[in-house]
């Protein structure tokens, strides 16, 4: 018997009888879709199911509803491998990018073992049973609210690593005596009115950077008010080499070819800007320069404080950004509020900006493992105090796994090497008969530095929550795709980091968890 949850409908009761499992994934967005393909494919037998705090699937891509809200990485490598991207549009937009990760759940049957309205607040770990149990908070559908315990042997987070709830929004003096209206981009409000009226977009980040060309479409005049300056990296919407290749090639030999040519690219940027960091920096501005054709102040507005890739560089599609200003219907102001006035915003300068809509574009508020709080063995596990173990998992906390992708490349290639080690690890736990596996430094092995070397305000203000990572494999935090998949593809999961034990009464084996007849039907058994 299957069923069939939809995000209208609620849990049913069959999916609700399974209680104890395999392996839980945390999330139905990107990342828990790519672990859930994954576990299908390379464990068939293992019992699991994916939980979703939302009442839909998307993550991300279905939170965020801005104007122009689009990728930040060109989809050839944000998309999936197993299911590639077949529009013509490199860089697309944010709802084709959902209407994509629902085809691709619905396509593999992987919406029919997603949870909905299941927020984890408590994991805890049991050594003597080798177990997660997990406190969940579950919203139905028709609001109703209750709670309920799951256990699993492995508990993979695909959470993602930022607050769904509200993004990081600063107070400045005089905000109540604003007339206007204050928005924050990471709940939009889909009746905001913004046609012919004066819009402030505080921020100079990758948000930013995409609403003013696609506010000042329709809005009588858009400021982006930046403390200091971003790089802006224009790049074609579509790739040519691309189009070319599909023409030229069969589709998944194509798809193969252009990931592979995108993520040499992007690996090779990236390499050089952190080794010539002055030359690249000279490449960016003055291309910025030349697209800006003097509507703004190079010096001033176009010129970073920070080499490349100290932070992300904000992409502009076929120069859109440079186009709006052009326009004259978009500026960049570069200063600091000083205050809100009830008409807008007064700068240090002495200037005044006149507003309808301040958008505070100020960025995410980091929260790791959505929300929850993690215990082993009743001692609560501070992450922060944590040292990363291949980017994936977490000095002395068993079998646990979660998915943080690249920040100087796209999400999903990282999203992918995590959920097919992951899958790797499991088979060998199986293979072994052991039930604990769990990541040990070992003497005169610590952590000293940050897991992400981004100087990027919302990491920096997460600092302390954040794992740290050491300076030899595989406490290293990797920003290189190709060395992650030599390590990850082929390296060998019983590296001597990683501790394997036997504690349990039950062995982790396909098939062991208790689950009636009917119950199973609710959770991924097999491979498709």
């Amino acid at each position: 018997m299957q069923t069939n949850m939809t995000a209208t409908e609620p849990t049913s009761d069959l999916a609700s009888a399974a209680t104890d499992l395999d392996v839980i994934v945390v999330g139905a967005g990107l990342s828990g879709i790519a672990a859930a393909h994954y576990l299908r494919k390379r464990c068939p037998g293992t019992r699991f199911v994916m939980l979703e705090a939302r009442q839909t699937l998307g993550g991300t891509w279905d939170l965020f509803r801005y104007p122009g809200v689009r990728s930040d990485s060109d989809m050839f490598t944000l998309g999936f491998s197993f299911r590639p991207w077949a529009s013509e549009k490199a860089i697309a937009e944010g709802g084709e990018i959902l209407d994509y990760l629902k085809d691709t759940a619905r396509e593999e049957g992987l919406d029919t073992l997603i949870r909905y309205g299941h927020k984890v607040r408590d994991a805890r770990w049991e050594s003597s049973l080798a177990r997660w149990t997990l406190d969940i908070e579950r919203t139905h559908a028709d609001g109703h609210r209750d709670t309920q315990s799951l256990t699993c042997r492995f508990l993979f987070m695909c959470s993602g690593y930022y607050a769904y709830d509200a993004g990081h929004t600063p107070t400045w003096p005089g905000m109540d005596a604003f007339t206007g209206t204050v928005v924050h981009p990471q709940h939009w409000p889909a009746d905001l009115d913004y046609r012919d009226k004066r819009v402030v977009v505080i921020g100079s980040g990758a948000t930013a950077v995409t609403l003013l060309p696609s506010l000042a479409a329709t809005a009588a005049h858009v400021t982006m008010l930046q403390r200091s300056p971003s790089y802006l990296l224009s790049m074609p919407q579509r790739d040519g080499v691309a189009e070319r290749l599909r023409a030229w090639l069969p589709a998944s030999a194509a798809h193969r070819v252009i990931r592979l040519k995108n993520v040499l690219i992007a690996l090779g940027f990236y390499q050089a800007a952190r080794r010539w960091p002055q030359a690249v920096r000279r490449v960016l501005i003055r291309r910025a320069a030349q697209q800006a054709q003097g509507h703004v102040d190079v010096a001033r507005d176009l010129t970073p404080r920070y080499s490349p890739w100290d932070q992300r560089l904000c992409l502009a599609p076929n120069g859109d950004i440079f186009k709006a200003l052009r326009g004259g219907r978009a500026a960049i102001v570069t200063d600091e509020i000083a205050s809100f006035t009830p008409g807008g915003l007064a700068l240090k300068s002495g200037k005044t900006l006149d507003a309808d809509i301040v958008v505070s574009a100020t960025g995410l508020r980091v929260q790791l493992m959505g929300g929850a709080s993690l215990r082993v063995d009743g001692k609560c596990v501070d992450l922060g105090d944590t040292v990363a173990y291949k980017g994936m998992m977490y000095s002395d906390v068993p079998n646990l796994a979660s998915i943080f992708g690249y920040t100087n490349a796209s999400w999903t290639l990282k999203a992918e090497l995590i959920a097919q080690y992951v899958c790797r690890l499991i088979n060998h736990m199986n293979a072994h008969e052991v039930d604990t596996c769990v990541p040990r430094l070992r003497d005169g092995e610590h952590g000293e530095l940050p897991a992400i070397g981004l100087t990027s305000g919302y990491l920096q203000r997460a600092t302390g929550m954040l794992p740290k990572q050491g300076r030899r494999k595989p406490w290293v935090f990797y920003q290189n795709y190709l060395r992650d998949l030599r390590l990850m593809r082929w390296g060998s999961v019983d590296d001597g980091a990683m501790r394997f034990e036997r504690r349990a009464t039950r062995p982790v084996v396909p098939g062991a968890a208790t689950l009636d007849a009917d119950a199973s039907s609710a959770v991924a058994t097999a491979a498709p």
